[in-house]
């Protein structure tokens, strides 16, 4: 999943892919002004759905569990906008140049080379939204022919969504090769890129014949080519996707855009742009920071008290918002300034807020945890419940590790709270602490759905910043809403895109082939999981959490449960194995957004965040060797 924050300026795997560099003319007056306007047509209807899908869908809760009189419309109605907010939203980031890449290598390049592969993304991108306009045309004039059941209403006014996104990316795409690089750069990127799409075309003939090594040239080669270009994540998926099925197959393209549509419009979906906000509005109220005082009345005065304190408000924290981002961004600021005071190391601050990272990303209600219920068909009131005693084991290993590296140091500047000062910190933060609670609780007791009850969230974190902590920025709420419909955008793209790519894949055969080849490895479910370990590290330091899990979800759960392993079982562990590779240098772009947020730099880190996530490897090996951890809980 993503995990840069824009407060805190953009990390070395999430720059911004405008091409421009110190040597860059300055922009156009005129392609600025159009720049700025389409800005303004995108961020305010963005924003505008974000405030419609809470309104309906807590209307939709309030409705049918207090008035008893359901409204069968409203999810529909949630479903079209939904996918409007995901397109308009991608819109947002692809201007913003905050889609998902991996920008490490990319980074490491000369300053020349550097502006000719940043101009290589727009242009890929570019490639793939031309590529997809007359599929997409196309796809929203066929939806015209079917009626919505409930509203009654041709489905276009939804289909729509997506060539309109593609087409305003479209227009963006060519005023960043117009306003942001030197001619020369832009030429040398459109020509690289134009190069290898004739090199592909031209070898159509021979790839007819390869059969399934097309799936190695496509989408092993075509990717990873792509992906290390720093082309965004989204947009090397569908290149790949598309050039595979237009050169090696019969298949009409419509079918790219279909699947796009099938992946992006989930409802259960409608749960991340909802519990992203949520996450933001925790930190504008300041409900974050009296859960993190308490905590640090708590154990302030331990040796490396505070070191404690951080992965218990991560655990707390991510059990409202979600986001990694959000996490990450509430607690670090509050934590940071007062353990430097106390002689803290910044490598070992950085290293410790990367693991937790990747500790809590089973803490409900954890955006991969959504969609990978969504996308495998997973219990996500399961995954929930499963989620919280696999990311307490790793915390308990952090914590060890924590004791270790402080059992010789002294005190500076530590005084214990008395127990009226640790009391006052608890009636100060009980609001605060109730909300994991009340959302815990609205799910069990069945009056909200997982994708509802970030409303409930929503609604109750504003009413406490309103009326307990008067804290509370109506300015800051525009914003907040625009970043929302940003990083959703990002995330729903990639789900697009990524289910194409795994309906590509599926349709080629391979996933029998992986099926039979994973169930016969010998040593049964064990040697699955020790192999699934490993390929979701690499995977979730390459393609990110969400990615990975998008394509290879579907394929690899169907075998996990013919294994005889639980769905949920398996789940923790191939996500909590993620996300060592998510927040794992050099590739892990987690890692690079701590250290952004931390303001601390990069290299500080690396060596104290090996022993945290040598831990947090040796609690993923207890929770898949013990199951009961993962589904002990379950009903």
């Amino acid at each position: 999943m993503r995990v840069a924050v824009a407060q805190a300026g953009p990390s070395p795997a999430v720059d911004p892919h405008s091409g421009h560099d110190q040597a860059a003319p300055p922009r156009r007056a005129w392609a600025q002004s159009l720049d700025n306007a389409l800005g303004h047509l995108v961020e305010i209807p963005a924003a505008i759905l974000v405030v419609a899908e809470i309104v309906i869908l807590f209307a939709g809760v309030v409705a049918r569990y207090a008035l008893h009189t359901p409204l069968v419309w409203s999810d529909e109605l949630a479903s079209i906008l939904f996918l409007w907010l995901a397109m308009l939203g991608a819109v947002v980031a692809f201007r913003r140049g905050e889609h998902m890449r991996m920008a490490a290598l990319v980074n490491r390049a000369s300053p020349a080379t550097r502006a000719v592969l940043d101009m290589v993304a727009v242009a890929a991108a570019l490639a793939f939204l031309l590529l997809l306009q007359a599929p997409g045309l196309e796809y929203a004039s066929e939806e015209r022919y079917v009626t919505t059941a409930a509203l009654e209403i041709p489905n276009i006014w939804r289909a729509a969504a997506l060539p309109t996104g593609t087409a305003l990316m479209l227009v963006i795409a060519l005023l960043r090769l117009v306003e942001r690089a030197q001619w020369r750069t832009v030429g040398l990127a459109l020509a690289l890129v134009g190069a290898a799409v004739g090199i592909l075309v031209l070898l159509q003939p021979v790839l007819l014949g390869l059969g399934n090594l097309n799936l190695l040239i496509f989408f092993v080669g075509v990717v990873a080519a792509t992906v290390f270009a720093g082309v965004p994540i989204a947009f090397a998926f569908g290149l790949a996707t598309f050039g595979y099925l237009s050169l090696t197959t019969n298949v009409p393209m419509m079918v790219v855009v279909g699947r796009m549509d099938e992946g992006m419009s989930h409802l259960i979906l409608l749960a991340v742009p909802l519990f992203v906000f949520l996450g933001v509005l925790i930190e504008m109220t300041g409900m974050a920071q009296r859960m993190v005082a308490f905590l640090a009345s708590l154990l302030g005065h331990v040796r490396g008290g505070l070191s404690y304190v951080l992965i218990g408000a991560m655990y707390v924290v991510s059990g409202i918002s979600g986001a990694k981002a959000a996490d990450m961004a509430a607690v670090a600021p509050v934590l940071f300034p007062e353990m430097r005071k106390r002689g803290a190391d910044e490598g070992d601050l950085v290293a410790l807020l990367s693991a937790t990272g990747a500790q809590t990303e089973t803490v409900p209600p954890s955006l991969v945890l959504i969609t990978i219920g969504s996308v495998t068909g997973v219990s996500i009131t399961a995954l929930f419940t499963g989620g919280l005693l696999p990311g307490l084991v790793l915390g308990l290993m952090l914590c060890l590790v924590v004791w270790w590296r402080n059992r010789h140091k002294g005190l500076r500047a530590a005084r214990k709270a008395t127990g009226r000062e640790i009391g006052r910190a608890f009636l100060i933060a009980l609001p605060a602490l109730a909300l994991p609670f009340v959302i815990r609780a609205a799910v069990v007791e069945g009056i909200a759905t997982a994708t509802e009850v970030s409303t409930i969230g929503i609604v109750y974190a504003t009413l406490v910043g309103l009326l307990v902590y008067r804290c509370f920025d109506p300015k800051r709420l525009k914003p907040m809403l625009v970043d929302t419909a940003c990083l959703s955008g990002a995330i729903l793209l990639i789900i697009g895109t990524a289910t194409s790519m795994a309906w590509a894949l599926t349709q080629s055969g391979f996933s029998s082939q992986l099926a039979s080849v994973m169930s016969g490895l010998p040593g049964g479910s064990a040697t699955f999981l020790a192999v699934s370990i490993i390929a979701f590290i690499i995977l979730g330091s390459v393609l990110e959490g969400i990615p990975a899990i998008v394509l290879f979800g579907p394929l690899l759960f169907p075998i996990a449960h013919q294994m005889g392993i639980h769905e949920v079982h398996y789940a923790m562990v191939v996500i909590l194995s993620m996300g060592i590779g998510l927040f794992a240098p050099p590739f892990g772009v987690g890692y690079y957004a701590a250290c952004a947020i931390g303001r601390v730099s990069p290299d500080a880190g690396i060596r104290p965040i090996m022993g945290y996530l040598a831990s947090i490897g040796v609690g993923i090996i207890i929770i898949a060797a013990i199951p009961w951890l993962s589904i002990g809980f379950l009903r």
